[in-house]
């Protein structure tokens, strides 16, 4: 991308953070994410085809995310790196709670907002696909057990870390609680179906 166009991407996208995290991306139009960055509208559409990409580029770029080189050396400790890895994933889901949570309104906007991210090729599933990476890796190790069930652990690793980030958003607060704790926690309750 050209350089001197960069820093209007980057002004859209946290103008869309603002914005979304105070009235829900349902509530948020181009319009309003154009005046929060002190920009035109017709500038945003040179950058991002839609809501829904722009909504894509706040997640991925300004939220938390659970993240892994499946190449790296994670040591030998499949708790941490279970831990690191459930703590990642709360903070992503209380960040983005109050950004996502308007569009289960209604039937149509939920749809329409399910198309719009289906068009760019994402969606909800992509936690799950990530923990699941993660631990097929650990698997490459020697890490995991060859006959785990990684599918079904990495939705219960996602699903407790979903819950614990609602909990979160649901009470106000940027982030979980005592969340290295409550993530080793979680991480403990399935490191035996991984294991030996």
């Amino acid at each position: 991308m050209d350089a001197s166009v960069a820093p209007s991407r980057e002004r859209f996208i946290d103008a869309a953070l603002v914005v979304m995290s105070t009235r829900g991306i349902a509530a948020s139009t181009t319009k309003l994410i154009a005046a929060q960055a002190g920009l035109s509208e017709a500038l945003l559409y040179k950058h991002f085809a839609d809501k829904q990409q722009l909504f894509l580029a706040v997640l991925e770029e300004r939220l938390p995310r659970p993240r892994f080189d499946p190449n790296a050396s994670r040591g030998d400790d499949l708790a941490e790196g279970l831990t690191a890895l459930v703590e990642q994933l709360m903070a992503f889901f209380a960040a983005s709670f109050p950004i996502s949570a308007s569009i289960f309104g209604t039937p149509e906007l939920l749809a329409q907002h399910r198309e719009g991210i289906a068009a760019h090729g994402h969606g909800p599933h992509e936690p799950v696909s990530v923990v699941m990476a993660y631990l097929d890796a650990e698997r490459e190790t020697g890490r995991v057990r060859t006959d785990a069930d990684t599918a079904s652990v990495a939705r219960a690793l996602v699903g407790a870390a979903f819950h614990q980030g609602f909990l979160a958003a649901f009470s106000g607060a940027d982030a979980v609680p005592d969340a290295r704790a409550v993530a080793a926690g979680i991480a403990a309750v399935v490191l035996p179906a991984l294991t030996r």
